[in-house]
Parts: structure tokens; C-alpha cells; sequence
């Protein structure tokens, strides 16, 4: 029989490296894909693994993502199931009792999610992109009757030191993990063996590989409860994964697939441009597991004497545009004649535009190699093409980062401006 699991998704960090884009929003809330939002991810997957108890624990700007939680997610009598969105309470003397780490999160709100009687517990991220049935993970962890089972990848040097890093034998018995290693000397011991390789039966990479972990988390009930018990630190990755590991109960299920920790302004671009490209990135398009998000009720996108190429448009836009390439626009976008998009993502609107006081991108525009965030208004003849090749840039509501020019929540930039 297979035993009933509770999903935790931790959604409470400040994403200060996504900045600018978290200035308005919480990390997960941020936009992707035109039409979705980042907690839909991991909310889709766990829906999709037949594990219908979720909890999601909020902090940082938590509004404005338990309000679209509540829009989007509706179990019913024929699909049983909660949502239940977690965040800071009160004390006593009536203060706030903020979040200072993953595992801190967790152990503050432990009454609430002991309230349901799962066997196990899942651990995810509120920031990451991936299609995983986590059935045979599960399936997995019940195998090695393990206390905690830590879902890996195999990740070449460079992506090494922004990971947790597991050292496990053959049958998958994790002897040493650690958390984001500050230099290539402390990775030598952890690096894989050719015949881990020829057990999963995968290609030897030509450099040294190592496992990384996912921050994705499978713990039994009463392996968890005395973990955050016995180890009051406040962050799992830095420090009760290792306190796990000690205890000898520690296993890794490896996952070989499309995985993306949404850690900065270029993985973020990066990320959401290969849906336009047809290969590799987030499967958006299998019926069996799709991606949930709000539904919109809108109309197909307007188009008019576009040339559009190797792009994605939303629901509701109403385009006049010459010419939108390798591009995704979001619903509600209006964007006017004469104007060219290329390499760029913009996010849409929240109400449709008016026609001449509205949100959107007016005629005669130049937008290369940007990201355009929800309700931003651009006048005429604007060009925003990152002329002097900066890297990193701060204005009044436009940046740019890793050379990708930024216009944040609300902006306005008139007519002629030029970045």
C-alpha cells in the first residue's frame, strides 16, 4: 500500500539574487513562461505524484503569493486535497516569529503540519524547474527503509560550488554530503567513480562529476520531527543534512532530466527563453502532467501585421507589432505598431490596456535582451537594446543584469527613452 505523503514547499526566501525582479515579489510569484508562476511548479509536480496534502510555508512579500495560491488551486469532492498556505505568527507578546532558515520554517510551523497523519514527508523548493513523478523516489526511500532520501544529479565542476555535494556508495547510502563547497579542494573527495556511470547505465562525462543534491527531500514522520528536535540550527542544506548523513539512515535517488535552480537574473531569462526553443527546458506540453496555474478565461491573442518567429503569445495580447522574435509575451500584452522584440521576455499585464492611458509597449519601439515585468507602461520610440554593453546597471525602475536590461513592476518610461 503506498503510504500517504505530505508535500512541504519552502516559499519564504527574499531571492535577493533574482533582484530586481523581487523587489515587487516574492520569488516563487515571480512570472514564467508568459503565464505561469514559479510555485506552480513544484504545486503541479507533487499534484502530479498523486500527493494531494500540501503545505506551503510564505514569508518574504507572502501576500501576494497566498492570494494566487487561493485563485489558482481548488481541490474538490472528486479530487480530495488542501492547499494550506503557512506563514509567520505571532508570539505571545504579540511579535512577529520570522523564518531564519529552511530547517527554522519547518520546525516553527511542525504543530500545523503534524495535524495530518503522513507517513512521509516531501521537501521542495519553491524556485525550481523540473518534471518529476516523485513516486519512485518514494519508492525508493521505502526500499532502503531510509530516514531522509535526498533526490541528486550528476553536475560537472562549475555548477559544483553553487550545490550540495553527496559522496554515496553503489546503492545509493550517502557517507558525506556539504553544502556549497568554497573551493575545488574540498570537492576532490566527493568526485564520482567511471562506475557509478556504468551502474546507472550513463555516458562517463569527459571532466570530473560530482552528485548534487536537489534540495528536494523525502523524510520519514519521526525522522524528521527528531532531526528538527535534536538539531536546532536553522537551515537544512548548511546545516541538518549533515547531522542526517551522521546518523547513517541517509540515501540519494538520482534523477537524470531537465532540472533549473532559478538562482539569478540570467538563469531566470535563460530558463524561460528554451520554452520558445522547442528542446530541453521545463515540459510544458505533456496532458498526462501538466503545469497548473490560474485560469485566465481569456481570448486567443490578437495579432495583426506581426512577423513572429520562434516566440510564444499569450492569451488577451493585442499585437500590432513588426516583428517579435525568440520572445515569450505574456497574457494581456499590448504592444503597438512598428515595434521590434527580439531575445526577450515580457510579462504581461494584470487588466487589459486602455487605448491611450493603458499598460504596454508602444509604436516604433527597440526592446533586445530584456525582461519586462507585469503593468509596466513604454512610450513611443523607445529603445531599450543595452547600447554600451554593461553588465550591471540601477535606475528608477529600469536595471540591468548579466547585460539583461530590467524594467521592474509599475515602471514608466516615456517616450524616446533609450537604455
Amino acid at each position: 500500500m503506498t503510504p500517504r505523503v505530505a508535500a512541504i514547499i519552502l516559499a519564504g526566501g527574499q531571492g535577493t539574487r533574482l533582484h530586481p525582479l523581487t523587489i515587487n515579489h516574492a520569488k516563487p510569484a515571480v512570472l514564467y513562461g508568459g503565464k505561469y508562476r514559479l510555485i506552480d511548479i513544484p504545486i503541479s509536480n507533487a499534484v502530479n505524484s498523486n500527493f494531494s496534502d500540501i503545505f506551503v510555508i510564505v514569508q518574504y512579500l507572502g501576500n501576494e503569493l497566498e492570494h494566487y495560491i487561493s485563485e489558482a488551486y481548488r481541490f474538490d469532492s472528486f479530487r480530495p486535497g488542501s492547499i494550506n498556505v503557512l506563514s509567520p505568527q505571532e508570539n505571545a507578546k504579540g511579535e512577529k516569529e520570522w523564518f531564519h532558515g529552511t530547517a527554522d520554517a519547518v520546525r516553527k510551523n511542525l504543530p500545523e503540519l503534524l495535524k495530518t497523519p503522513a507517513e512521509y514527508y516531501l521537501i521542495l523548493s519553491g524556485d525550481q524547474l523540473y518534471n518529476i513523478n516523485f513516486q519512485s523516489m518514494l519508492q525508493f526511500a521505502q526500499e532502503q527503509d531510509a530516514d531522509l532520501t535526498i533526490a541528486s544529479l550528476p553536475v560537472r565542476k562549475k555548477e559544483a560550488l553553487r550545490m550540495g555535494i553527496i559522496e554515496a556508495q553503489s546503492n545509493g547510502h550517502v557517507t558525506a554530503f556539504v553544502e556549497k563547497p568554497k573551493n575545488l579542494e574540498v570537492l576532490h573527495p566527493f568526485t564520482l567513480p567511471k562506475t557509478s556511470y556504468q551502474q546507472w547505465n550513463r555516458p562517463y562525462p569527459l571532466e570530473s562529476t560530482y552528485l548534487g543534491s536537489m534540495g528536494i527531500y523525502i523524510f520519514k514522520r519521526e525522522a524528521l520531527i527528531s532531526l528538527l528536535k535534536e538539531d536546532l540550527r536553522d537551515d537544512f542544506g548548511y546545516h541538518l543534512i549533515d547531522t542526517a548523513v551522521q546518523k547513517g539512515k541517509t540515501y540519494t535517488h538520482v534523477y537524470h532530466g531537465y532540472w533549473e535552480d532559478i538562482g539569478t537574473v540570467a538563469s531566470y531569462y535563460e530558463a524561460n527563453l528554451m520554452l520558445t526553443e522547442g528542446a530541453g527546458g521545463l515540459i510544458t506540453t505533456d496532458q498526462n502532467n501538466p503545469i497548473y496555474s490560474k485560469s485566465f478565461h481569456l481570448p486567443g491573442p490578437k495579432v495583426c501585421c506581426t512577423k513572429i518567429n520562434q516566440s510564444i503569445v499569450c492569451e488577451g495580447c493585442t499585437i500590432e507589432a513588426s516583428e517579435i522574435s525568440h520572445s515569450i509575451i505574456g497574457v494581456r500584452s499590448r504592444i503597438q505598431q512598428g515595434t521590434v522584440i527580439r531575445d526577450s521576455v515580457i510579462m504581461g499585464n494584470h487588466t487589459f490596456a486602455e487605448e491611450d492611458s493603458g499598460y504596454g509597449i508602444g509604436a516604433n519601439c527597440i526592446i533586445e535582451k530584456a525582461i519586462i515585468d507585469e503593468n509596466v507602461r513604454i512610450g513611443n520610440n523607445v529603445k531599450l537594446t543595452n547600447t554600451q554593453k554593461l553588465d550591471r546597471y540601477d535606475g528608477d525602475g529600469i536595471y540591468i543584469r548579466d547585460g539583461i536590461v530590467i524594467v521592474t513592476h509599475g515602471t514608466t518610461l516615456p517616450d524616446h527613452f533609450s537604455l
